[in-house]
């Protein structure tokens, strides 16, 4: 039975994979710190472990008690990160530094045997594809065609300090000799247990749906047990050292999402309010200065702002479908009513 290590456990992403890895029949050892729930890790066949990504000595000892009883790991899945964080230091505190600390000492103690992959986002490329498309006569292109796919041969520029520190972890990975690891972009992942996305099924529910810019937007989105499904794909599959975008496949516009939690959830009608984007900067930088001064993240921050106000999230997963054998099945039709259905199930709606 091969063995495979999971961080991010008790998170949103992580608790799938780990339900994943027992379906898979793989001897599953899920990461936790002291503080982590197990809301969603009740599966007796779960192994737990805790690992101190913050420190080389603790992590280094934690590792070495581990192997001396249970031996190495065959794959790591590395979805730990952090997506809120009061500043830019905090994020490369756990999603750079944690992220190689991890790859180099299972590296070092030699307990890592096959492959590791590293779960990243679409955000460490940043708005690189902005500009719309023209066509043979000069005119903009419209609708949904404005926009060119974001491809590897792009140059990543990050616009946020959770990008950057996403970015930096996967060169990092790329100067450890010897690590066989594939990275995986993805772009928004959405489904039960998620939180932020919750927040706009929430706010339909209060007839509201909240919009910035007036600038055509062109969305992406991944159903959470697909971006689950690339994650063992990349276990056996892609290439050594490549990065892999992820999405269901899709291009949606800015009312798609809104309109099907609409639809899901008998919400008879909804205020469709659309800000200026200098509005909303305004509103982020009033509420970062709050969450410095206060200790206490906010949603509104200036990485969000520049997640709502970039206009296009198309990228190109054609690689992924090629390499990967990856081929998304749950598009926004078939996913979000699976989510309705659990924010209801569980009383969050």
């Amino acid at each position: 039975m091969s063995k495979i290590l999971i961080t991010g456990a008790s998170g949103f992403v992580g608790s799938f994979l780990v339900e994943k890895a027992l379906e898979l029949g793989f001897d599953t050892w899920a990461v936790l710190r002291k503080t982590s729930s197990k809301e969603y890790l009740t599966d007796p066949r779960i192994h737990f472990i805790e690992l101190d990504l913050g420190d080389d000595a603790v992590l280094a000892q934690q590792l070495r008690t581990h192997a001396a009883e249970h031996g190495a790991f065959d794959y790591v899945i590395h979805a730990a990160g952090a997506t809120k964080a009061p500043n830019e230091a905090a994020f490369r505190r756990t999603n750079t530094e944690g992220t190689v600390r991890l790859a180099r000492t299972l590296l070092e103690l030699q307990l890592l045997k096959g492959r590791f992959v590293f779960v990243s986002s679409l955000s460490v490329v940043g708005a690189v594809a902005e500009n719309p498309v023209r066509q043979p006569d000069g005119s903009i292109a419209q609708g949904l065609e404005r926009y060119r796919a974001i491809t590897d041969a792009d140059t990543p520029q990050p616009n946020t300090a959770y990008g950057r520190s996403k970015l930096d972890a996967e060169r990092a990975l790329a100067t450890l000799e010897g690590l066989d690891y594939v990275t995986l972009r993805p772009t928004g992942v959405y489904g039960p247990r998620e939180r932020d996305y919750f927040l706009m099924a929430d706010s339909i529910k209060k007839h509201i749906d909240f919009a910035v810019g007036y600038t055509p937007q062109a969305l992406t989105f991944i159903y959470v047990r697909d971006l689950v499904d690339a994650c063992f794909l990349a276990l056996h599959r892609g290439e050594r050292g490549r990065s892999y975008f992820l999405s269901d496949g899709e291009v949606y516009d800015s009312r798609a999402f809104s309109d099907l939690l609409q639809q899901e959830m008998g919400v008879k009608w909804v205020a469709h309010i659309k800000a200026p984007v200098w509005f909303l900067h305004a509103v982020c930088q009033v509420s970062t200065w709050i969450s410095k001064c206060t200790g206490k993240m906010s949603t509104l921050n200036m990485d969000k702002f520049q997640l709502l106000r970039q206009r296009n999230w198309i990228c190109d997963i054609t690689p992924a479908q090629q390499d990967l054998g990856f081929s998304p099945q749950w598009p926004l039709y078939r996913g979000v009513p699976e989510a309705v259905a659990w924010y209801k199930a569980e009383g969050w709606i």
